[in-house]
Parts: C-alpha cells; structure tokens; sequence
C-alpha cells in the first residue's frame, strides 16, 4: 500500500474524528470524576469505539451490496457527507453540536459516559463510518485492510492520549486556539472529500464505457 495512501487515510480520520476538538469536551463530561476514573472512561470509551468502527469497516461492503447500492454510489455520497462536516467544521458547527452532545441533560450520563456521547456519536459517528468503509473499500485486500486497521489504531491512541492530558491542553491552547486548529482541520477535510466524490464519480465513468 504506497505511503501516500497511508497518509491520506491517518489525515481522514484524524480530521473526522478530531482529538483536540474532542479534548475539552472530555473534560466537560467527565468534570467530577477523579483521575482514575476520568482513564478508566477514555480507555473504555476509545475501544468501544475502535470496535464499533472496525466491525462498519469489515461488514460495510457487504451491507451496502445486500441494500443494491454500488461502491462508486456510496464513494460519491460519503464524500458530499464528509464535504458538510468540513464546513460544520470551518463554521463552528461541529463544535455547538458536540457541546449539545455534552451537555444536554438526557444525553449526559453522570456516572459513565464512555458509551454515550463518546464512543458514539462523539469519536464513532456518521462521518468516521463512513470513512472507515470508504477506506477499507480502496485498500488493497487483506493487507491494505489491515494497514488501515493500524491507521485507525494510531489515530484512537492519539485520540487516548488526549483526552488523558484534555485538562492541561485545554489550559494551553485556549478556546481561540482549538477553535483555529479546527478550522484548519475543516480545510484538510473539505480536500480528501472532493477527492472522494472525484474518485467516485472517475469509477461510475469506467464502469460505464
């Protein structure tokens, strides 16, 4: 698998699922637990997730295939799905949206919120699904499939490491600060997704003639 698909892949899902976006909010969820407990949330939360994905990952193609619609379709529509969360994410959307997550009553469990919001939506959303089927798609068989499963790995570890060092972060780069490296994580995004749609359509041509 050529390094600059390997790049593309960490990029994509680094972007999606966000680590310093999710750092703070980590600390809202979790803002009377101690620190034994605060790891024992990230850990559990960071593998319920790299389940979730990696089972959407596996299984996506075949479910696309029994639903009738083709990868190239799918390829098309993943990347119009990721184009608006880049612009949720250069609009600050993004960011409103996982705040609602965290802080609205019902959806804040006090004891343990690693399954919900931050396994799922918050790290294994619609956007990182999708990505991680599309990726897996353009791998290279077994191989490529699990040198994407590695990527998913490093990114979820960068992702733990985070939110075990979320208070002082937060600390250091201020609300301003996180707010600018999103918006420059939105541009990378809104690029791999025109990629995506471009790919897309460059197999529905093929496929035609």
């Amino acid at each position: 698998m050529p390094y600059t698909e390997i790049i593309t892949a960490f990029v994509t899902l680094f972007v999606i699922i966000d680590p310093i976006g999710l750092a703070p909010l980590f600390v809202g969820l979790t803002p009377r637990s101690t620190a034994k407990h605060r790891r024992s949330i990230a850990f559990r939360a960071v593998f319920i997730a790299f389940c979730i994905l990696t089972l959407f990952g596996v299984f996506g193609d075949q479910v696309l295939t029994f639903a009738g619609i083709s990868m190239p379709a799918f390829r098309i529509a993943g990347g119009i799905l990721l184009f608006l969360t880049a612009l949720e994410m250069l609009f600050e959307k993004r960011s409103k949206r996982r705040e609602e997550h965290a802080q609205h009553p019902e959806h804040q469990p006090v004891e343990d919120p690693s399954v919900f919001p931050l396994a799922t939506p918050l790290l294994a959303g619609p956007g990182a699904i999708t990505s991680m089927i599309l990726l897996i798609d353009q791998s290279n068989g077994v191989v490529g499939a699990l040198i994407i499963e590695a990527v998913l790995v490093s990114v979820l570890l960068i992702v733990l490491l985070f939110f075990l060092v979320s208070g002082f972060m937060e600390k250091i780069l201020g609300a301003t600060g996180i707010n600018v490296v999103t918006r420059i994580f939105g541009m990378l995004l809104a690029a791999l997704s025109v990629q995506f749609v471009i790919d897309g359509v460059r197999d529905v041509l093929t496929l035609s003639y």
